[in-house]
């Protein structure tokens, strides 16, 4: 059997559709992005009694949160040894106590709502097979002690990866994100909330009301807005996109001729590996990942799944190929989230962003946040994760980074171009040209059918860069995603590419 170009999340789901925004509407909250953060946020506000509208640019958790490996984990990395040093003990104690709040809170709405979405506990481990990482692992173990973490120092493991130490964090979980988010969001509508699918927005004006703008020139009109948008569509003088970068990691799923021996796994070494599993459609599929790299950004000749089956083929007994999909996330200056309001001006408009690939429980910590906020409970972990926050280090060398490599993406796209002839193009690539002195992108399809674009991203200008793994044009300085023939897939930018008559 071919394997499937789509997380096994989205296969074979018996899914409600819920129409487009065709009419203006009103609400107390409106909640755009109708990912795990979104449906969460609006749920919770709903259930106290709120009149909200959830609103998304495509289908119910087709961003971000339908392409993860869904691992419902405080275990984040080598991050608590790296928070005291920042931030002190007290604030990495907050950090890992709103997380496992989080994991507490989603297995209560699991049983409350009877979701069926194989939830089910698992150890969750760090391994390296580097000498100097090790060191880290053990630093990491120490700060786990300090916070008073249950963990447990290893020298092996259930799994069979090549490993000199391992960190195991225990009772964590794991689940199926589509089953769970649709339940969630059939949830809120018995609530009586309102859910409107393939509706673009791209404007927000905030005076004594907040007016979100439709693509299809409807308006909704509430009293405040949260932005669940992955990264933030409408910044408000925020610079949000100098202070965040997007990076994309891949999946390959397999089954094989051994039994799973259960657990997490994550290395911390250079070659990042993430493998867990879960029974679908009574088969046990393996979900091995890995190949981080920045998005847009992409040495060539590389094929991220071929690497990754290469890597699991060396470690375990592969039957067959089932799965591959890609996912992107994105890392704020200080590795924490920026959740909270916008900013000072714009104290009735909300966001969350910037989870570092682990979202599971980071979504339940911000739609908590954000409930709190706009109910106005108290809640004790608004200034840890307040959005205007900035500290001299490591905010400000990271600041410094991220902006210089954005600066580099910008002017070396603008002139590092080759004038190729399109006589030279394979079926299914793609190659930047000059045409009347620009810049354009033009791709040949399976039926010889060139596509010409202007590879300048709509969000901010930067120089698009060829994706060849998934046949997109992405941004290398904020991470839009664009079609071959110019859609928008994925954000922050809204408009699509303009189309270039390349033949004239």
């Amino acid at each position: 059997m071919n394997h499937k170009r789509i997380p096994l999340w989205q296969e074979d789901r018996d899914r409600n559709n819920y129409p487009s925004l065709d009419k203006n509407e009103k609400a107390e909250v409106a909640v755009i992005g109708a990912g795990l953060t979104g449906i969460t946020t609006a749920y919770l506000l709903a259930s106290n009694g709120l009149d909200v509208i959830l609103i998304d640019r495509g289908k119910i958790g087709s961003g971000t949160s339908g392409h993860t490996t869904a691992k419902i984990t405080a275990q984040h990395g080598m991050i608590y040894s790296e928070f005291i040093s920042h931030f002190g003990k007290e604030q990495a104690q907050l950090y890992f106590q709103s997380q496992m709040e989080a994991l507490a809170k989603i297995e209560e709405l699991i049983e409350k709502h009877h979701i069926d979405c194989h939830f089910e506990k698992q150890d969750a481990y760090l391994y390296t097979n580097d000498e100097k990482n090790k060191h880290k692992l053990e630093a990491e173990f120490e700060a786990y002690r300090t916070l008073d973490i249950d963990g447990e120092g290893l020298l092996e493991m259930p799994v069979n990866f090549p490993m000199s130490y391992a960190l195991k964090m225990k009772d964590q979980a794991q689940f199926h994100p589509m089953a769970y988010m649709d339940a969630l969001a059939k949830a809120f509508s018995e609530l009586g909330g309102r859910i409107y699918e393939n509706t673009p927005v791209y404007d927000i004006d905030s005076a004594d009301h907040r007016v979100i703008r439709a693509v299809n020139q409807h308006t909704i009109v509430c009293d405040q807005v949260v932005i669940a948008t992955h990264f933030p569509f409408y910044e408000g003088e925020a610079f949000y996109s100098g202070r965040m970068y997007p990076s994309r990691s891949y999946v390959a799923g397999f089954t094989s001729n051994g039994k799973y021996p259960g657990g997490m796994y994550l290395s911390v070494d250079q070659q990042t590996q993430s493998l867990r599993s879960i029974i679908h459609n009574e088969e046990e599929i393996w979900l091995f990942g890995g190949g981080e790299h920045k998005t847009g950004q992409y040495k060539h000749n590389e094929e991220p799944y071929r690497l990754l089956k290469d890597m699991a083929s060396q470690h375990f007994d592969v039957k067959e190929w089932k799965y591959e999909w890609s996912a992107q996330d994105y890392t704020t200056l200080d590795k924490m989230p920026y959740i909270g309001r916008l900013n000072k001006n714009r104290q009735k408009i909300f966001l969350a962003t910037g989870y570092r690939k682990w979202g599971m429980t980071n979504s339940m910590v911000a739609a908590n946040l954000i409930t709190d906020m706009i109910i106005q409970n108290d809640n004790p972990y608004i200034d840890l994760y307040r959005p205007s926050r900035f500290h001299p280090d490591p905010d400000l060398k990271q600041f410094i980074s991220t902006n210089t490599n954005v600066a580099k993406e910008f002017i070396m796209g603008k002139i590092g171009n080759k004038n190729d002839h399109i006589d030279k193009l394979e079926i299914n690539t793609a190659k930047k040209v000059k045409h009347h002195g620009q810049t354009i992108g033009i791709y040949k399809d399976t039926h010889e059918k060139i596509h010409a674009v202007d590879t300048t991203c709509t969000h901010l200008g930067c120089e698009l860069n060829w994706n060849n793994t998934e046949k997109t044009w992405d941004c290398p300085c904020h991470g839009s995603r664009f079609h071959y023939k110019g859609d928008v897939i994925e954000g922050p930018a809204i408009k699509p590419l303009n189309k270039i008559d390349y033949l004239n």
